[in-house]
């Protein structure tokens, strides 16, 4: 029997009890391999998603949603390494990644 990661939805819930991600542009900081980005880039503008490490990324572009395929862009980097400006994310989300 497969392991149901949040079958009650109670993460899902939490996270868009804590945050609008409608419209937003979203960083989101070690997404692993994006099970966490699932449950709110339909609502966002767009996300940027990293995590520095390969296979993570990998599995999570071989299982992203083909309609969320447009909004999310996957990078395998350390948030250290991003050469991008803070002004360019409305928010930035950090979920399991210490």
């Amino acid at each position: 029997m497969p392991v149901l990661l949040d079958p009650e939805d109670t993460e899902t819930r939490a996270l868009h009890d804590y945050a609008d991600f409608t419209g937003k542009h979203v960083l989101e900081i070690g997404c692993g391999d994006g099970r966490l980005t699932w449950r709110y880039a339909d609502r966002a503008a767009c996300v940027v998603a990293i995590d520095p490490v390969a296979d993570d990324i990998a599995l999570a572009l071989e299982d992203c949603p083909a309609g969320l395929r447009h909004q999310i862009e996957f990078c395998v980097a350390r948030l250290e390494d991003l050469d991008f400006p803070p002004e360019k994310f409305d928010l930035a989300l950090l979920s399991w990644s210490l």
